[in-house]
């Protein structure tokens, strides 16, 4: 055993003595030239592209010829599209600088891709959802949108995924086979609503007459307020109060804060005429009365 070492350990030594490690180092240093000039190409030409990009959609932004959120929804979904493009091309210049060639390369993934097909089944699906999003203009980025029990607002429509982000400001990211229903909140005009309850021993036709002298005057200082608001009537008969509903339109995503507007103006409109606004009163019970 210690012959068969020492022999094997001479016949090694001889091999290393006939390399010639100059020639090594020389092309190892000329392949990672060309890798570190193959890196900066792509970083170079990656800014380039996506600057073209952003000024062809600043120009189509600046003509108007679609709307703002259609506009950043193909923006971002145009450089995602060049950089993949343009990562798949290196990709095979790299393979190149290996002896690779990027033919046989591609035949393999070929062969691969038929042993994977169907795990590639979700993929395929999102693809093809998501091109019939984009076609259908069934939402755009800055839509307020309700998909899967998720609100938000959307921040990208991709291919494969689409971005939302919640009021919280939690990002989600949602495969677009599992978009079945979106209900897009941002379309048209929206409604604001509001219901207030007022005593039943209070007169319910003056109580009407000053909501709607109140709502009046809120649609004079708002503009966002595109229609209303009227006061409707009676909504409901409640356990201790009489329920009034008020309805309004307003510019999509201004629904909330006119809301919110109405509720202080109504509130303080039925405080200054003593009509009472009933809540749930607590009698305490001293012991031993």
């Amino acid at each position: 055993m210690y012959i068969v070492g020492v022999v094997f350990l001479e016949k090694w030594q001889k091999w290393l003595e006939k390399i010639n490690w100059a020639e090594i180092m020389l092309a190892a240093g000329l392949w990672a030239v060309k890798f570190l000039l193959i890196i900066v190409m792509f970083l170079v030409i990656r800014s380039i592209g996506r600057r073209v990009i952003n000024r062809m959609f600043d120009k189509a932004a600046t003509h108007r010829k679609m709307s703002s959120g259609r506009i950043i929804t193909l923006q971002k979904l145009v450089v995602n599209l060049f950089s993949y493009v343009l990562i798949f091309v290196f990709a095979g210049i790299i393979f190149k600088q290996f002896g690779l060639e990027i033919g046989t390369l591609i035949a393999g993934a070929g062969v691969v891709g038929l042993a994977i097909g169907f795990g590639a089944q979700g993929l395929v699906s999102d693809v093809v959802t998501g091109f019939f999003i984009l076609l259908e203009k069934q939402m755009e980025v800055g839509d307020y949108v309700t998909i899967g029990g998720v609100d938000g607002i959307v921040e990208e429509v991709g291919l494969r995924t689409t971005h939302i982000r919640a009021f919280d400001g939690t990002l989600n990211y949602m495969p677009n086979r599992e978009i079945s229903t979106i209900a897009n909140h941002t379309r048209g005009n929206m409604r604001a609503l509001v219901d207030i309850g007022i005593a039943y021993e209070e007169n319910i036709d003056k109580a009407l007459v000053i909501l709607q002298d109140a709502c009046d005057k809120v649609k004079e200082k708002n503009p966002s307020i595109m229609e209303g608001p009227n006061v409707l009537g009676v909504q409901m008969l409640g356990s201790s109060d009489v329920v009034i509903r008020i309805i309004s339109k307003t510019i999509n995503g201004e629904q909330w804060a006119v809301e919110r507007e109405l509720r202080k103006a109504l509130k303080e409109a039925l405080d200054a005429n003593g009509i009472e606004i009933p809540y749930p009163h607590q009698v305490h019970v001293e012991k031993g009365a």
